[in-house]
């Protein structure tokens, strides 16, 4: 039985999903969404069984998981999107990676493993232990069968090899703690098993998106920011510098009438004339775009649409 996964959305733009890790939900991403709302549509999905979703009928599998999230996608006409995935999360995404490489535009990978012994031991033998109770337990007990099936995710599940990962198509960025109940040599395996990927091992243990969200957020932003099209942008806005000082210099009131366009022209004007934009450019070259540039840009940009508007209607017909 086909099932519809519960989902909350927030904010515009390129799409980018959230997979929280096992027997979690939506919320476990709470800071990211704040943070990222601001610069993409982010959907935080709760997983088959999970939160607010139903079980339904088809196999409790990462690989179910996988299938499910690719029809969440058609159901919500999302062509492509970015995947930030935490655990059993990251672990649905790297087989989700490796099915539809194609839907993927980049990949967020945080204490993810490809088979269950990518675990430490002192964290793997508790969940078996853990999972063989609870399966005894279950035949008579509703509680025991669904801790059952929850442990059996992590006991049983993923089963991925080198050559799946060698399937994904999408820039990668693998992300850890160093204190993470993964194996580091584990995480680092994924990293080099992944063609277009880098690692970034973090202070903190496995939970560092709800620890340390502000150190998380920023390596994740600058990995999934697209620098050239920043670049590109920037370049514009010093080709229509002598737009932007025509416009200024014409006076033109009617064009000028709306309070928010001359708002948006004098914040303009103090941005070119303080020399931000010359600094803005510059540590983009070094990698260190501000976490609002891009948002700024982008503003920018639709402002620079209207003086060209305005500059085409002036023109001596």
């Amino acid at each position: 039985m086909k099932i519809d996964l519960h989902y909350e959305v927030k904010g515009d733009g390129e799409p980018l999903i959230f997979l929280h890790g096992n027997g979690e939900n939506h919320e476990y991403f709470k800071a990211q969404i704040s943070f990222f709302s601001k610069y993409y549509r982010t959907y935080a999905i709760d997983t088959r069984g999970h939160g607010l979703s139903p079980r339904g009928e088809a196999p409790f599998t990462i690989e179910q998981f996988a299938d499910d999230l690719q029809r969440f996608m058609s159901i919500h006409d999302i062509k492509k999107a970015n995947i930030v995935g935490f655990s059993d999360g990251g672990n649905i995404a790297m087989v989700f990676a490796s099915k539809y490489p194609d839907l993927i535009n980049k990949l967020v990978l945080n204490g993810a493993n490809m088979y269950p012994k990518g675990m430490k031991l002192i964290v793997w033998l508790p969940i078996v232990l853990g999972y063989h109770i609870t399966s005894l337990l279950s035949k008579c007990s509703v509680t025991a069968r669904k801790n059952s099936e929850m442990l059996g995710l992590m006991v049983n599940h993923p089963n991925l090899t080198k050559r799946d990962l060698r399937k994904i198509k999408s820039p990668t960025l693998v992300i850890a703690g160093k204190n993470d109940m993964i194996r580091q040599e584990h995480t680092e395996f994924i990293q080099s098993c992944i063609r277009d990927s880098k690692l970034v091992i973090l202070d903190g243990d496995h939970f560092i998106a709800n620890k340390r969200p502000e150190e998380f957020n920023r390596v994740v932003y600058e990995f999934l920011i697209d620098k050239e099209e920043v670049i590109r942008r920037i370049a514009r806005m010093e080709q229509n510098l002598d737009v932007i000082n025509e416009v200024l210099a014409s006076k033109d009131d009617a064009a000028l009438a709306s309070q928010q366009i001359q708002a948006k022209i004098k914040e303009l004007s103090e941005y070119y004339e303080g020399g931000n934009w010359i600094k803005d450019y510059e540590r983009d070259e070094r990698g260190e775009i501000p976490k609002n540039l891009k948002r700024g840009v982008l503003a920018q940009d639709t402002l620079f649409d209207l003086f060209e508007t305005i500059k085409e209607r002036n023109r001596p017909k």
